[in-house]
């Protein structure tokens, strides 16, 4: 059965106090209790507590982030919500289908990423997610309230957790090897070092990056890295940049 104390609410940059009790109170009916806020402009507030409408131990607990590293720091499985179209388009997901991919998530942590009220997220946060999760609505008039959104994922979580029901397409193959996924931390760095080490092959020019790191990111978020093939690829890496150091004549 699906373990919802896993599962953490991110909401990044709220500017409204009172959606950060409306959402509070549409996880609690819900079932779920973690929820991770990212500097939020004004918080605590008495119009939080009063929209929370007795979720006051969700307000209570939630965990205040400087930065969505914070946020994201032992996470191993990351969904962004968002309405927008994106120049290079991420892989796109129902709320159905990401509450059933959640299923398949045999250990580690999940965080659901919620954007700003007015803005969403930013293309570099949603790089940071292994899903665009894209809730269908009125074409002509497709903006929802945060809260709303929240209250969405929250409901088909609830019910896969409630009815284990499963669709085979969603299914991870990955995890059956019987190895973790990789923290979200360990993978930006691993990102982190394939851009170093591109630039020092002469691959990457960093004056002109074009969206190459941006399809990698696509690319490797797509397989599920596990923790050793991290490991592995950050060591193919530095073999790569000792070789091209020698052979520049540099230590």
């Amino acid at each position: 059965m699906l373990d919802l104390s896993r599962i953490r609410i991110v909401l990044v940059e709220p500017s409204h106090p009172g959606n950060i009790g409306a959402a509070a109170r549409a996880m609690k009916t819900m079932g779920l209790s973690r929820l991770y806020l990212v500097s939020p402009e004004q918080y605590p507030h008495a119009e939080a507590t009063a929209r929370a409408s007795g979720a006051d131990d969700i307000l209570a607990s939630a965990v205040v982030c400087n930065d969505l590293d914070a946020a994201l720091s032992g996470t191993t499985l990351v969904f962004g919500t968002s309405a927008r179209a994106r120049n290079l388009e991420w892989p796109t997901i129902p709320p159905r289908a990401a509450a059933e991919a959640v299923t398949h998530e045999p250990e580690g942590e999940v965080a659901l990423l919620f954007g700003r009220e007015r803005s969403g997220l930013t293309n570099e946060e949603l790089e940071r997610c292994h899903y665009r999760v894209h809730i269908p609505a009125n074409p002509n008039y497709s903006s929802l309230n945060l809260a709303s959104a929240v209250q969405i994922l929250c409901y088909e979580l609830a019910l896969v957790a409630d009815h284990e029901v499963v669709n085979p397409q969603t299914r991870e193959t990955t995890s059956e090897v019987g190895e973790s996924f990789a923290d979200q931390i360990d993978v930006e760095r691993f990102y982190a070092h394939l851009e170093q080490a591109l630039v020092e092959i002469d691959f990457l020019d960093p004056d002109n990056p074009r969206q190459l790191m941006r399809r990698l990111k696509r690319l490797f978020n797509r397989t599920r890295l596990l923790h050793t093939e991290v490991n592995l690829l950050r060591g193919i890496l530095t073999a790569a940049q000792r070789q091209a150091r020698l052979a520049s004549g540099k230590k």
